[in-house]
Parts: C-alpha cells; sequence; structure tokens
C-alpha cells in the first residue's frame, strides 16, 4: 500500500487554545483505520510535540499525517525561524522557550527528545532563519 496523506492541518503560532487538536484527531483516524494502539499511542506523542513546537517556537505551520501498510509517517514543517543549534536543542531540558511559555506549563525543553524516543526515525531539516522540517516515523 502507498503513502495514503490522512490529515493535513494548519498551525497557528500561539494558538494555545488550539494546542492538541492535530494530535487528537490523528488519534481518533488512526483507531477508525484499525492502528494497534501502541503504534497509535507513540505517533499520538509525537504528533502533539511537533505540534506544540510549531505553536511555541515558530511562525506557524503545518502537519501532515500519511498511512501505508508499513508505517505512519507524521511531517511538521514551519515557516521559521529555524533551530539555531540542534545539536543543542536536542539535550534534555534545554529550551528557548519565554517566560510567559514556561508560566503557561510549557516549554520544558522535552519536545525534541520525545520526538526521538517515541518514533522509529526522524528526520530535522533545520538551520538559523530557517524553516524547520521533521518527519517522524512509527513502524506498523
Amino acid at each position: 500500500m502507498q503513502e495514503k496523506l490522512i490529515l493535513q492541518n494548519k498551525i497557528e503560532r500561539g494558538d494555545f487554545a488550539r494546542g492538541g487538536e492535530t494530535s487528537s484527531k490523528l488519534k481518533e483516524l488512526l483507531r477508525k483505520l484499525g492502528v494497534p494502539s501502541d503504534k497509535s499511542r507513540r505517533i499520538t506523542i509525537v504528533t502533539y510535540e511537533l505540534e506544540m513546537n510549531i505553536i511555541i517556537h515558530s511562525h506557524g505551520g503545518e502537519i501532515q499525517a500519511y498511512i501505508s501498510s508499513e508505517k505512519i509517517k507524521v511531517v511538521a514543517a514551519d515557516s521559521g525561524p529555524g533551530i539555531e543549534d540542534l545539536e543543542k536543542a536536542l539535550q534534555p531540558g534545554f529550551s528557548t522557550a519565554d517566560d510567559e511559555v514556561r508560566d503557561m506549563g510549557f516549554g520544558a525543553g522535552m519536545g525534541l527528545n520525545n520526538i526521538q524516543h517515541y518514533s522509529d526515525d526522524v528526520e530535522i531539516e533545520t538551520g538559523p532563519g530557517q524553516p524547520t522540517r521533521i518527519t517522524a516515523t512509527v513502524y506498523l
């Protein structure tokens, strides 16, 4: 089975009120498609982290989810400003979130770590002043 687009959602910068909607929609779609709950849970966590990273750190973006007989793939693409130091950003606890975001309970610096932990494969394309594109895959 070829990859099929099953979800496409725009994410707005700072839209905390809608944070989590994309991952919830994906979870429901995967349940209806009969995806095993352990796989669904993992990709839902990944999608939530990607969604919140766009809300917190970017100028806005989009998440797309694809499914095939072999895998579920989620692609998060934003319009910048990019990750200045990816190696540092991948360290647990490192965050560039401002105090206002932290006061809301976000920005603990675990998003990229959780994405890596719950994915079977992660590709990150970014750079200072550039859009960021993260592709996370969970194999079925």
